[in-house]
């Protein structure tokens, strides 16, 4: 599929990221043997691209498969089948050997950053440690290269010597942003970066972002369950549901018009200052469990579109509107909805 970017099309060259028919299963082992008697279903057949230089924001609630996704995306899962492709070069099934050259390229800023920082090294030890790893930078060229790049997050060259537990929580955050970019990768998958901040935090961090994206020509996959994030930050979304991908388009589309029920609900869960009284549809039921995900389409349990051809047939994504895909049976062959809110064929 092509996207569009500062309202430029992007073709299959400008792909940075493709990802495949993905799976990832989790076995769920029983009996006296401890052998697999069933599978969490974290990521089920999702596919999607990620084009050079723009961000693709995951959205969805807390346990749809957001953070397995990125993790599998990044070979730092193995995939349960699928292919993931970086740079036209297959890393599906490459080894932790063989994916070494290319965690240069391939990095991720984690939700949490007091926990993924070890709170015995110092922030240059934390920050240098990638280049010891995976470069030949001389010592002096190392601590140059750590210095420019502490100033980068914006913070001072003497705190350097500090250790993780002196930082507040964002600025924590900043030397884990500074930790991803030492090694000048193309790629980052952010994983709900500022979720655990304050809210007078996170958009300083989201606004330094921004900035390094454009000064780094970085590429980002920005997961998050907040939706206003994902807003200020992405290019393109894609909306994710119990492991699937339910939608995916170009930001402007996603928020102002759109189509997959899922969606739409999301959206309009949003606090809004504006009291008018709106036919808001509902979520209702509960979240089905990925041991056990519904037959057909997995959101038919709560939405109030629903037919019975929703129970039988998995909907396929596909364009509805130019460059905007949705799964959903909605919608018929002519791209018109097919269905009533009480599920009766118009």
């Amino acid at each position: 599929m092509s996207a569009k970017i500062n309202n430029d099309v992007v073709t299959e060259k400008d792909t940075l990221v493709k990802i495949s028919n993905v799976k990832k299963y989790f076995p769920v082992k029983g009996g006296i043997l401890r052998r697999p008697i069933n599978f969490v279903k974290a990521v089920d057949d999702v596919s999607f691209t990620v084009q050079k230089g723009e961000t693709l924001g995951v959205v969805g609630e807390s346990g749809c498969g957001k953070s397995t996704l990125g993790r599998v995306v990044l070979n730092l899962l193995p995939s349960t089948s699928g292919h993931i492709h970086f740079k036209d070069e297959e890393i599906t099934d490459k080894s932790t050997r063989q994916m070494r050259p290319l965690r240069k390229e391939m990095q991720m800023i984690f939700q949490d950053p007091f926990s993924s920082l070890n709170t015995k090294m110092s922030v240059r030890e934390l920050i240098e440690e990638p280049l010891i790893v995976q470069s030949n930078f001389s010592k002096e060229e190392r601590r140059e290269k750590v210095e420019h790049m502490v100033e980068k997050v914006g913070l001072r060259i003497a705190d350097l010597v500090k250790y993780p537990h002196e930082f507040s929580g964002g600025q924590r955050q900043r030397i884990s942003i500074a930790r991803a970019l030492i090694l000048e990768p193309s790629f980052i998958v952010c994983d709900e970066p500022v979720s655990a901040l304050d809210m007078s935090i996170q958009a300083q961090v989201l606004n330094l972002m921004k900035d390094l994206q454009e000064e780094f020509n970085l590429t980002y996959l920005f997961i998050s369950h907040d939706l206003n994030v994902v807003n200020h930050m992405s290019d393109r979304v894609a909306v994710m549901y119990l492991g699937r991908i339910v939608e995916i388009a170009s930001n402007e589309s996603i928020y102002e018009d759109p189509l997959h029920p899922y969606s739409q609900i999301l959206l309009q869960s949003i606090p809004t200052v504006s009291e008018e009284n709106q036919d808001k549809a509902t979520l209702s039921g509960e979240l089905p469990s990925p041991l056990d995900p519904p037959s057909g389409c997995a959101f038919r349990t709560r939405c109030p579109f629903a037919h019975d051809l929703c129970k039988e047939v998995r909907p396929e994504l596909r364009e509805i509107k130019e460059g905007h895909y949705a799964a959903c049976h909605l919608y018929n062959e002519d791209n018109e909805k097919a269905f009533t809110k009480q599920g009766e064929i118009e």
